[in-house]
């Protein structure tokens, strides 16, 4: 049984937050529209999700982490989505985020882009995930659902994720255009909370769209890396990097800063209906790029299975 570490979240009202992103964005970002407004209905276009919404009891759970990845793979760190609904006190959750995929089951590494209702009494998962791993036959992306080859909600090494009951309801809607900064996105969010709240962490998730322009997106290689790992540049070298083009739907958690449970404070993995996905870096197309994204500051953060050795190598 994994150790489940938890802490309560501060949790600023929707307006104060708003109100500070507002602010912050403006420094990153020529056009920017924070306000808030009833969740849109995620089953819907571009987002076809399980559920309709990003509210009721959200949390935070940060599964794992890069250590059980690099510098060299601990292939047996396996997790289920249902098992940490239950261990996060949400049985029956609705998942989004970022990880990486059971190699034992997929057969190989690859990024998974968790959209999942979890099992609750009398109903099962249903699992709407996508997976994004290294086209072997031109070194392309090859984006899949998972639910075309697998039936599980496993996942591997590492995951974080933003769950909710997955109900409609107020949300933090962020439209910010045109990036003026050398921020990403979840960067300038994030930080901007860090320097409003300092040591009171604040943990948000939810989903965005990049509406116009390109991303930086990186696939991990579907064969784990035999020789260690040991700096970012080595981890960057391993990666395989993409141009990627809008639409593409992005699944960020954030933490405002770390309150000692070793956590990645940012991840983010999206997936598109034109075949593209995998881990968001930045968008290359700063002058002409459209963000519009959906967000809740979370009540409560999970730490599940914290490795027992660390190292800050391979975050961003």
């Amino acid at each position: 049984m994994a150790k489940v570490e938890k802490l309560a979240f501060h949790v600023p009202a929707l307006e104060e937050v708003a109100g500070v992103l507002q602010k912050g964005l403006k420094e990153n970002f020529a056009d920017v529209q924070v306000s808030v407004v009833d969740c849109p209905d995620l089953t819907q276009e571009p987002f076809k999700f399980p559920a309709k919404g990003i509210c009721g009891n959200p949390r935070i759970a940060d599964v794992g982490g890069v250590p059980n990845l690099v510098p060299l793979v601990q292939k047996d760190k396996v997790y289920d989505l249902n098992t940490v609904a239950k261990e996060i006190q949400l049985p029956g959750a609705f998942f989004l985020g970022a990880g990486a995929v059971s190699s034992r089951i997929v057969g190989g590494n690859a990024e998974l882009i968790p959209v999942v209702l979890a099992q609750s009494e009398g109903k099962a998962a249903v699992n709407e995930s996508y997976v994004a791993k290294i086209n072997p036959e031109n070194g392309g992306c090859l984006l899949e659902k998972y639910k075309s080859k697998y039936k599980d909600c496993e996942f591997g090494l590492l995951a974080n994720l933003y769950a909710s009951e997955g109900l409609p309801g107020k949300v933090i809607e962020v439209r910010a255009n045109r990036r003026t900064g050398e921020q990403n996105f979840i960067t300038c969010i994030r930080k901007t909370l860090e320097k409003h709240y300092g040591d009171k962490s604040v943990g948000m998730g939810g989903t965005f769209v990049i509406q116009k322009g390109k991303a930086k997106i990186h696939i991990m290689p579907s064969e784990f890396s035999a020789c260690p790992l040991n700096t970012d540049e080595d981890v960057n070298n391993w990666l395989k990097f993409f141009e990627m083009k809008a639409p593409l739907i992005c699944q960020p958690v954030l933490v405002s800063q770390d309150p000692g449970f070793d956590l990645r404070v940012e991840h983010t993995h999206c997936f598109s209906h034109n075949g593209q996905g995998g881990h968001y870096h930045t968008d290359t197309t700063p002058e002409i790029v459209e963000y519009l994204g959906y967000f809740v500051p979370a009540e409560y953060l999970f730490r599940i299975d914290r490795p027992k050795e660390t190292h800050m190598v391979g975050r961003d």
